[in-house]
Order: C-alpha cells, then sequence, then structure tokens
C-alpha cells in the first residue's frame, strides 16, 4: 500500500483477482487526483477468472468512474495459433511501480490471500531489475521486441498498449478474429452488481 501511495508515474500490475477494497481505494484516490500528467494505472487480468468475476469488475467499474483523464487500461491475454484464439489464465501475481519497486509472488490482490492465507512474495526496491522485469513481460504481451518499448512509460502505454488493445476489443465486439493476443479486459464498464467487489472485500472476502 505504501508502494501504490508513492507512485508518480505508472502502476503495474498482473494478477488473477482484483478485490481489496483498500488496494482499489488508494488506486481511485490515484485516478481522482493523478501525482503527474504522466501517470498511468495498467492492470493485467484473466478475461474469466475461476472466481469473483463480479467481484473484479465492481471494483473496475469504480475505478474507471475516477478516471477523468483516460489513465487506466485494463487488459487481458489470449493466445494465439491453431488452437486459438483461447484466453490466457492470468495467474501472475506481480506488482511495479515507478521501474524503482516490484513484487512478485503468490498473493492475490484480495483480502483472503492478503490476510488469511498462507503466501509468500518477494519485495524489492532494485531500480534496474523492477525495469528490466517490466521490459521482458511488455516485450512478451506486446509481441515487440524490448528496443521498441523501452522508452518513457507513459508514451508506451499510450502508443503501444492502449490502440493495441482497443483494436482488438473492437474486433472481438465485431466477431472478427483477433490479430494480437493482447485485448481490452471485456464488462469493464458492466454495472451489474457492481457493489458486490467492495463489499465482498470488506464483510466476506477478509
Amino acid at each position: 500500500m505504501r508502494a501504490l501511495r508513492s507512485a508518480e508515474k505508472l502502476i503495474y500490475l498482473e494478477n488473477q483477482f482484483l478485490w481489496s477494497s483498500e488496494i482499489a481505494a488508494i488506486m481511485r484516490q490515484k485516478l481522482a487526483h493523478p501525482p503527474s500528467d504522466e501517470f498511468r494505472l495498467v492492470i493485467v487480468l484473466p478475461a474469466d477468472p475461476n472466481d469473483g468475476s463480479d467481484d473484479t469488475r465492481g471494483q473496475l467499474a469504480d475505478l474507471i468512474e475516477c478516471d477523468g483523464g483516460g489513465r487506466l487500461l485494463a487488459c487481458t491475454l489470449y493466445a494465439l495459433g491453431e488452437l486459438g484464439p483461447k484466453p490466457v489464465y492470468v495467474h501472475a501475481k506481480i506488482g511495479i511501480v515507478d521501474d524503482r519497486w516490484l513484487t512478485i509472488g503468490s498473493a492475490n490482490l484480495n483480502e483472503h490471500s492478503l490476510f488469511n492465507d498462507t503466501e509468500l512474495n518477494v519485495v524489492t526496491c532494485d531500480p534496474t531489475l523492477a525495469r528490466e522485469t517490466r521490459l521482458r513481460l511488455w516485450a512478451e504481451h506486446l509481441h515487440r521486441p524490448a528496443s521498441e518499448i523501452s522508452g518513457d512509460p507513459t508514451r508506451v502505454v499510450d502508443e503501444v498498449w492502449k490502440p493495441t488493445a482497443e483494436e482488438q476489443g473492437r474486433r472481438r465486439a465485431a466477431g472478427e478474429p483477433p490479430t494480437h493476443r493482447l485485448s481490452l479486459l471485456p464488462h469493464v464498464s458492466r454495472r451489474t452488481r457492481r457493489l458486490l467487489g467492495p463489499i465482498n472485500g470488506l464483510l466476506v472476502d477478509g
């Protein structure tokens, strides 16, 4: 939570769930009152999690309402190839803040995982490792060499992440075959049971 509060330019998260009300509250504040014009929040989640889909979508709906500047990007991944397209079940638990703070481990962003289950995350404040990890992930997700996406993260999000994800989202909505593994996370604006995420985080999941 301290790392997320300290973010100035970039919060990058990969996780199976996004239920934690405490974590979501920090991100809502960041979106409503961005610390800089360059601030971006990129979240990679599974398109169809095995549990709590409405919980995650409810938290995302609240984040969207706080995002007045198009700083939030919620994405998912698909496997292409002969058997594709098939959703990639994002099971990573990775967080990177401003290329200076990195966590990776087994804890999901829900209260049960963060406070009740037996989990283990490694945290480091090694800027070189944080940046290199981000670039390796982004190169894989964007299907580009690291040299092409090694510039300013804000520019890469705006000029590569967003256009790619939005184009693939449009193709899927139109029933057209995907041409890239990255896509917008579906149903993020859904309002059905949108309160379930915050309520579940506070009353059930914890």
